[in-house]
């Protein structure tokens, strides 16, 4: 099965098919609206077969529907019908989670996304948990207005990088994951890794989209190898990806 995998953030929309080398992207910004993300989406895809789409969403998601307007696109995402949009068969799932589920390799593990905000995503033994971490209580504002970009902005990166360190070691404390991931485009302004983490990449959100359909009934071995540790399959060896 041929999926194509949309990451919509806040600066671009990115995608990338079964198969292909290179990912593609266009702006996105303020004023996007759903309509234009899906017309942007097929124009740059227009050469690629796909039966499917994944799409990784910049903010709550349930039951394969958004719960909230983004922060930073336009309006008019709740109630969108994308699989008609797209004419295929869709998965959406938060953005962030779909970058965690790419960087997965097994256990308990959490992910945090520094980027325009901070995505939260928690993994127990494949049962995928979106969190909404950034929007907790932190000093005199949230953790989100501290370490996303404007944070980076605000403060500068010496003082942007005390905040991260303080940030990632409560939430460490808090959760106790075995496994923590720093994933979103503001990892690299890092100097150092806080410690027991490691580095994301922005491009695991392809691979968690790609995975989203492992367990479909209907998937078939995709061109693009994206096979998980052997213990994140079930006893008949299927995937156990669940939301």
């Amino acid at each position: 099965m041929n999926v194509l995998v949309v990451d919509v953030g806040g600066n671009h929309i990115k995608v990338l098919a079964s198969g292909q080398k290179e990912s593609r992207k266009f702006d996105s910004g303020p004023a996007l609206v759903p309509e234009d993300m899906v017309f942007g989406v097929q124009k740059i895809a227009s050469d690629w077969r796909y039966e499917v789409v994944s799409i990784g969403y910049p903010g709550p998601v349930l039951h394969n529907r958004p719960v909230a307007e983004p922060h930073n696109l336009g309006r008019g995402w709740l109630g969108f019908n994308f699989a008609s949009a797209f004419g295929h068969r869709v998965k959406l799932i938060n953005d962030a989670a779909m970058q965690a589920l790419g960087s997965y390799k097994g256990g308990k593990m959490l992910f945090l996304g520094l980027g325009t905000g901070l995505g939260s995503t928690m993994i127990v033994d494949g049962i995928i948990e979106p969190m909404e971490l950034g929007h907790l209580p932190y000093k005199s504002h949230t953790y989100e207005y501290y370490v996303g970009q404007r944070g980076l902005d605000r403060w500068g990166k010496h003082k942007w990088r005390r905040h991260v360190a303080d940030v990632v070691a409560r939430l460490i404390a808090a959760l106790e994951p075995e496994d923590v991931v720093l994933g979103g485009g503001n990892v690299t302004q890092l100097e150092t890794l806080p410690p027991g983490c490691r580095a994301g990449d922005n491009a695991n959100a392809f691979i968690g989209g790609f995975r989203l359909w492992e367990n479909d009934p209907k998937a078939r071995a995709s061109s693009v190898s994206t096979t998980p540790s052997k213990h994140l399959h079930d006893t008949k060896g299927a995937p156990i990806w669940k939301q």
